[in-house]
């Protein structure tokens, strides 16, 4: 799907990521809260039960997306990112914002 601006057309897309490895306990769901809303996407971000994992749900712009996607494979100071599983799939414009899950 493309979102057509004046300029030029825009793709959109949908994020789905589940991040593992020490990325509970260390305010990773805070810090993709931050970086998704200053990239202006929308979507949520929440712990699972595993205790060693976060899933990510996150839609917009694909550029945004993709500079998402590699702050997400950093993490912040404090976490440990062992691997990141990713599924792309059709936007659906179903969040008017960024939350945190619980």
């Amino acid at each position: 799907m493309k979102r057509v601006t004046q300029d030029n057309e825009i793709a959109v897309a949908r994020l789905s990521a589940t991040v593992y490895g020490r990325v509970q306990g260390v305010y990773f769901r805070y810090f993709v809260r931050n970086v998704a809303r200053k990239l202006s996407l929308k979507g949520y971000v929440r712990n699972l039960a595993s205790g060693d994992a976060v899933e990510v749900q996150a839609e917009g712009e694909k550029p945004q997306l993709d500079r998402l996607l590699e702050q997400l494979k950093a993490g912040p100071p404090g976490a440990w990112v062992k691997r990141v599983e990713v599924d792309w799939s059709d936007y659906l414009g179903q969040f008017t914002d960024f939350s945190i899950r619980y």
